[in-house]
């Protein structure tokens, strides 16, 4: 035991400091006109016009101050800057000037996943800082391997699930040590998912989902090239939400039926299944709500876009973005429905096996 946590401590070290380095550092720090700053003063220029004067924080021009005109004009939310706010500064190689790309949040963020972390290991102890290091894990698997590959016009389905099978053991292992509990959950999990993509996949071809109902994918279908395949990418998209939903129910249901059966191992094959169940189904009901919420959260503003013009409920749901997130919903919630009985019935045969 005292290995495990060893070489989980020692890995999410190690992955920390490789991501600290590969996403962070050479990001601002390389000089490629990409520079961390704090706004000194600013000046009022006349209506809709600020000049700024902004000290530079990292790459070539550390210590260095520059001067920046702001013209709010250009931005459809005026961007109100104060003395002190923290800044990110791009050069335009036409222009020969520099200007204020956005506010810099990576160090509001960075303070939040502190807290999270501390949190996380407040209440979890070791078995927290596995599930960090699965998270790492899969954001390198997600960064370092699917999405470059997708980029070069792989077939995004084909990588969604070499990913999901790279991710599902690097995360249930981590989190949940490896035991009989973690393997079958990693089993169901890897079950249920092809339940799901199939009925995600024939139902998005029903609809006839084209891929292409969001802003960011037409407006990636035209710097791609048109490389990428928008369709196999949504489906893709929702292979790795299902999954993200599935690692919970899976192991609780696997726990659940493990810590029966030490409870009172007298208890029938029937029996066990049916007080599992019982608490499966709890898990059904709260789960599915939640899920329906997240997604119709994220889908908030769209949503009201559409509700805004005077239409049918009808027309509104035959709507290719309402439609595509409504797939999106229902085949998660599919996912989480079968992985109950799915992981109950297999936990049950696997004990009674072995």
């Amino acid at each position: 035991m005292k290995i495990y946590k060893l070489l989980i401590l020692l890995t999410l070290v190690f992955v920390g400091i490789y991501l600290y380095f590969d996403f962070y550092a050479s990001k601002f720090d390389s000089g490629s006109g990409n520079y961390k700053g704090v706004i000194n003063q600013i000046s009022e220029k006349k209506e809709d016009f600020k000049d700024i004067d902004i000290k530079i924080l990292s790459g070539n021009l550390k210590d260095q101050t520059i001067s920046v005109t702001e013209d709010q004009r250009l931005y459809l939310n005026k961007r109100d800057f104060n003395v002190g706010d923290k800044v990110l500064v791009d050069y335009d190689q036409e222009s020969k000037n520099y200007f204020i790309s956005d506010f810099l949040r990576t160090n509001i963020l960075f303070w939040l996943f502190l807290i999270f972390l501390g949190v996380v290991i407040l209440i979890t102890k070791w078995q927290g800082l596995g599930s960090l290091l699965g998270m790492l894990i899969s954001f390198l698997i997600l960064f370092k391997f699917a999405l470059p590959q997708i980029l070069e016009g792989a077939d995004p389905i084909k990588i969604a699930i070499i990913s999901s099978f790279l991710i599902i053991p690097a995360t249930f292992f981590t989190a949940h040590g490896f035991n009989r509990k973690s393997s079958i959950a990693a089993f169901s999990t890897l079950i249920t998912l092809i339940i799901a993509g199939l009925a995600a996949s024939i139902f998005s071809d029903l609809a006839n989902l084209t891929g292409l109902a969001s802003e960011e994918a037409s407006f990636l279908k035209g710097v791609t090239a048109e490389k990428i395949n928008f369709r196999g990418l949504l489906l893709a998209g929702m292979l790795i939400g299902i999954l993200g939903v599935l690692d919970d129910i899976t192991v609780a249901q696997a726990a659940i039926v493990e810590q029966l059966k030490k409870s009172n191992p007298k208890l029938t094959f029937q029996e066990l299944y049916k007080r599992a169940m019982v608490v499966g189904k709890d898990h059904i009901a709260s789960m599915v709500n939640t899920i329906i919420l997240i997604y119709t959260g994220s889908a908030l503003p769209l949503m009201l876009l559409f509700f805004d013009y005077d239409a049918h409920f009808t027309e509104i749901l035959n709507l290719e973005p309402i439609a595509e997130e409504i797939i999106r919903t229902l085949s998660g919630s599919l996912a989480l429905t079968l992985a109950v009985p799915i992981t109950t019935g297999l936990a049950l045969v696997l004990r009674k096996k072995y």
